[in-house]
């Protein structure tokens, strides 16, 4: 119990280390007006989902270290899993966002403005949520499919996939399909989109014959 109250505090302060941040960040962001630019606005929405991630997962922590009931509901599980998961999911497409932002800014910036025009970077931001949600939509509802026997306690902190997985009677062939898919949609594919724009973005680069032009731009692709 003593060990319980212990990680009760630990896990507080950094929750609400993690919220202060968070916050601050996203304030900063909007309350100064020169950094209403694309770049600052994709950083904004990082903070953003890091601070929904952390309230779907660590109230429930907080609650298991100070309480002897250490039980969740199936449907309470499936519930953190499918918000966790589209926030995480969200933010793998976001940082692909970004890479992008970053090309344009270096590959063309005096068009960058343009380029990268308020409608596109709504588009990238909705395309990025809408696709990390419905991930977690069709994970979450293939999950409820399941049948589940025995054993049915979990040794683990967070509402994970895999742990619940572990304990169903019959993984049927159908699931592990959309479990590869989900993997190539929210892992591989926001990994290549990354991949491809920084390709992209060096050989824009070295296409620079200055050495300051070579500064200037490394230094721009470091903001993302």
């Amino acid at each position: 119990m003593r060990l319980q109250r212990v990680l009760f505090f630990i896990f507080l302060i950094i929750y609400v280390f993690s919220l202060s941040a968070n916050i601050t960040l996203i304030s900063l962001i909007c309350a100064d007006s020169r950094l209403y630019t694309p770049m600052y606005f994709f950083i904004g929405n990082l903070p953003f989902l890091d601070l929904w991630f952390s309230s779907a997962n660590v109230p429930k922590i907080l609650m298991t270290c100070i309480s002897d009931d250490k039980s969740i509901s199936f449907a309470g599980y499936l519930a953190q899993f499918f918000f966790s998961a589209g926030l995480a999911d969200s933010e793998s497409y976001l940082l692909a966002a970004m890479a992008y932002d970053r090309y344009v800014a270096i590959s063309d910036p005096l068009l960058y403005s343009q380029a990268m025009s308020a409608r596109l970077c709504s588009s990238l931001f909705a395309t990025s949520y809408i696709a990390g949600f419905l991930n977690s939509t069709i994970i979450t509802s293939e999950t409820f499919t399941l049948s589940f026997c025995g054993n049915n306690i979990i040794d683990d902190f967070f509402c994970a996939l895999p742990p619940l997985v572990n304990l169903a009677c019959d993984v049927k062939k159908g699931y592990q399909a959309v479990l590869y898919f989900i993997l190539v949609s929210n892992v591989i594919t926001p990994a290549m989109l990354i991949l491809a724009s920084y390709l992209f973005t060096i050989a824009a680069i070295l296409k620079i014959h200055s050495t300051q032009g070579h500064l200037k731009a490394f230094s721009t692709s470091a903001l993302t």
